[in-house]
This record gives C-alpha cells, structure tokens and sequence, in this order.
C-alpha cells in the first residue's frame, strides 16, 4: 500500500492540529491514515487503499457505515431543520424509549457526548449527596474532564501520560481509585472514608483498555457494597449501553445502579451523550433543581433521529442476536489461530466485542500495562498492510458490525494467522 496522501495530509495538519490528529489514540506511528469514505464495514483512505473496519469510530458504527435507514432518517430530519434551540417530540419519544430499555433512568438528560454525560453525573452524585470525593476504577475512561484523567485508559495509556498536565492537585485529590475486580481494595476504600464518597463510577465492562471483563460475582458485590456504604454507583455504559444488551451490561448482569451514562450507539453515529438514573437525583437538575447542566445542542434533533432509526433497525433485525453470534466464531477463530501458533496471547471478549493481547488475559489495569505494547503496535501495522484496520492500541477494544459478513470475518481471520506467524 501507498500513503504519498496521508503522508502529506498528515505534514499539513501537524502545522495546525496538535499531533496532526483531533483526538490522541487516532496518532500512530509513523502517520495515521486519513479517511476519505466508508461504507458497508469498509474505510478507504485519501490515497484509494481500502481497509475492513473494526474500530467502528470507537464503538458508534454498530451497523454499518451509511446505513440505508440512517441515513434516510437524518436526510428527514433535514428537512425538517437540524437545530432548533427547543424543546422537540424526539426528545420526549427518545426519552420514554431509552427508559424503557434502561428502568434504572427513571428521568435522563440527552448532552452533546460520552465525555459530557459522565461529567453532569459526576456533579449529580456530589451535588445530591453533599459530597466531594469519588471513586473511580483504575484503568477506567470517562472522558477527557479533570475529575476522571487519573490512571485513565483509551489514548492516555496508549501514550504513556495517564495523568493529564492541567488538573489541579486539588481536583485529583478528590478522585480516589481502586484496581477492576477487586472487591476487598474496594471494602477497604469505602470504610475509610465514611460519609465522604459521592459515588463510584465504572464501566461495567473496562473497553478502554480491553476489554476486560468483570469476574463472577464481581458487580452484583460491587452494587452490594456502596448500597451498604450509602455510595452512589454510576454504571458508565457509553461502549456497552446497546451492545451487550439493548438495556446495556446493566441488563446483562442484572445489576441496577443509580446512575447511568450513554452515548456512541444512541447516536447511530452523530454526536450524543445521555445521563440519568434515580427520579429523586435526575429531578435536581436545573432548571427543576440547582445542580447546573445546559447545552446548545443537548437534545439535537439530527442525532436523536439517527438513534432512533438505529434502535428501529436493531430491534426489528434482532442485530445483538447475530453480532453475538458473529463474535463467538471470530474469537474461536483467534484462539485456535493462536493454539496453532502456539504463542502466549489471550483472545478476550463479549458479544460483539474482542481483542487479542500480546500477553495473558487481564483482570485489571496492571495486569493490561504487562501486554507487549510495543509488539502490538508491530502487529497493528503488519495488519494494516494487509487491509485490516484494528484499533491502534493494545488498550482499546475492537468491534464487529452487523456488516461484517462470514466471509469478511474469514478474510480477517485469514490475516491474523499470517501477522501474527510473522
């Protein structure tokens, strides 16, 4: 493959964009690829090449790139004008079936993204509680806010900076953090600071730097715990809301928090966060209380109308059903590859998402920072010579679509035997 294109592109935007790309993990070495269209489970680049896609813009693409329905529905909305500024039907039609698929958002807020919806939880749970203190997971993303940029995943363990120059000491304080799937650090956190916690936040199911998956037992203990301590638990369900389950990982393990945090899916591709949970907390928000939230595009009429279209196509196709299918027999097909290889990788995942790491499977953070990093990224460029493109990260989870066929997943599978023999 060529890339005289990107090469160039990525020269002009290293002049004007930090680091040539709008978000960190997008950065590779040497250069990132610059994306001219998609389509179907296809990118193809500014210089013609063309790649399976399974990044999936980090999760959002959960059916395929332009979409028939999606895009039918966004050209209606169109007509009928893209921002208004006020309130809308969609917004109450998307927000009586969201809590129908989600019982535990009793009352819910439609923000502008995954980053926005984690932080007006956050300030819900201290706002309501009186409290300063959170605890968050180690390892655990919630987007690029001050509170939560703290032994994070996603792009700042991929570059090494897992802390965030800017965030002031005063703030990271106030953040307290226990390694995933360990409940006795967790028992130990909450006892010693009674009456001081707001709240823990945690992906159910860590995609930021895996996945990795929760142990048995392990979240039904955690909701167990911070009922028992009076401890708020925000489920961040941005990567598995709509994946795991149409009613997220909060349905799948049948643990119902106090909190909850959308976004990526619900948007069927445009910009969109949610947050909500308990009627007595949510009905605080301004302006029916004083716990301040407000956006220009909260409740956009464009990405309310693709969400809406995406859980039409979802429910009336039964998508979950076969994407689970389809992410069984393709991590069936990595783990013989890598029996037959013999080597010491471990393939992880659930329903339609997985990863292999370059080492064994982990169960927390420490465990994801042993995996050869740089071998990864090796690997990760051999497979974009041959048409595949995972996500650039050994901290980040992949993703099918209901677009990848058997015989794209057989072509993919048919690569990694060969990147990962060499």
């Amino acid at each position: 493959m060529r890339f005289d294109s990107s090469i160039r592109l990525y020269d002009r935007a290293g002049k004007l964009i930090p680091g040539g790309v709008s978000s960190p993990v997008r950065a590779f070495s040497p250069h990132p690829f610059y994306t001219s269209k998609a389509d179907g489970p296809f990118l193809w680049d500014a210089d013609g090449n063309r790649f399976i896609d399974y990044c999936l813009a980090y999760g959002p693409m959960i059916l395929v790139h332009r979409h028939p329905a999606i895009m039918q529905a966004v050209t209606d909305q169109m007509q009928r004008g893209w921002l208004y500024g006020t309130p809308s039907e969609l917004e109450v039609q998307m927000a009586e079936r969201v809590s129908g698929l989600y019982p535990s958002m009793e009352m819910l807020r439609f923000v502008s993204s995954g980053s926005e919806a984690t932080m007006a939880a956050l300030r819900v749970a201290r706002g309501a509680t009186g409290r300063n203190m959170i605890i968050k997971i180690e390892g655990g993303f919630h987007g690029a806010h001050d509170s939560v940029l703290i032994k994070a995943g996603s792009g700042a363990t991929t570059l090494g900076i897992p802390d965030s120059l800017g965030v002031p000491a005063d703030t990271a304080r106030n953040t307290l953090q226990v390694p995933y799937n360990d409940l006795d650090a967790l028992q130990k956190m909450l006892k010693s600071y009674p009456g001081k916690i707001a709240c823990l936040i945690m992906e159910p199911v860590l995609g930021n730097i895996g996945p990795v998956l929760p142990e048995e037992g392990y979240l039904k203990a955690v909701r167990e715990l911070t009922t028992e301590h009076d401890v708020l638990l925000i489920f961040d369900e941005v990567i598995t809301g709509f994946r795991l389950a149409l009613g997220g990982a909060q349905q799948y393990y049948g643990i119902k928090p106090d909190l909850t945090t959308l976004g990526k899916i619900i948007g069927g591709g445009l910009p969109i966060g949610v947050f909500g949970g308990r009627r007595d907390l949510i009905s605080q928000v301004a302006p029916a209380g004083g716990i301040y939230q407000a956006g220009t595009f909260n409740g956009s009429p464009l990405s309310l109308a693709a969400g809406m279209a995406t859980l039409d196509v979802m429910e009336k196709e039964k998508t979950l059903e076969r994407l689970s299918d389809a992410g069984k027999e393709m991590r069936k097909g990595l783990q013989e590859i890598i029996e037959d290889l013999k080597q010491s990788y471990s393939v992880v995942g659930i329903a339609s998402m997985f990863k292999v790491f370059f080492g064994p499977e982990p169960h927390n953070y420490s465990e994801a920072l042993k995996c050869d990093k740089l071998g990864y990224l090796a690997f990760f460029r051999r497979m974009l010579e041959k048409g595949i493109f995972l996500t650039p990260s050994q901290y980040e989870t992949d993703f099918i679509s209901a677009a990848h066929s058997k015989e794209v997943i057989e072509a993919t599978l048919e690569a990694f035997r060969s990147c990962l023999k060499d």
